[in-house]
């Protein structure tokens, strides 16, 4: 389960991280590539754009039921 408390400091703040479990498998970044971007050095995922529309929402809540290490949260602030 994703811990806010290590979450990547390049996550726009709001509801939707990433933290430092992240494997980068490129899950998030193929489900919702709208709100997440690679982080090129980090070889790691991050939240780059908070959702915007009920479809960006829908997009990173499947990302998030579907990242294999449980490194995305929604609990942010």
């Amino acid at each position: 389960m994703a811990d806010v408390a290590n979450k990547y400091t390049e996550n726009a703040s709001g509801k939707y991280y990433v933290d430092n479990q992240c494997i980068d498998c490129d899950l998030c970044r193929e489900t919702a590539p709208d709100n997440f971007k690679r982080n090129e050095d980090g070889g790691y995922s991050f939240v780059y754009k908070q959702p915007e529309s009920p479809d960006e929402d829908a997009r990173c809540k499947e990302a998030k039921e579907g990242c294999p290490v449980e490194a995305i949260g929604d609990n942010g602030a």
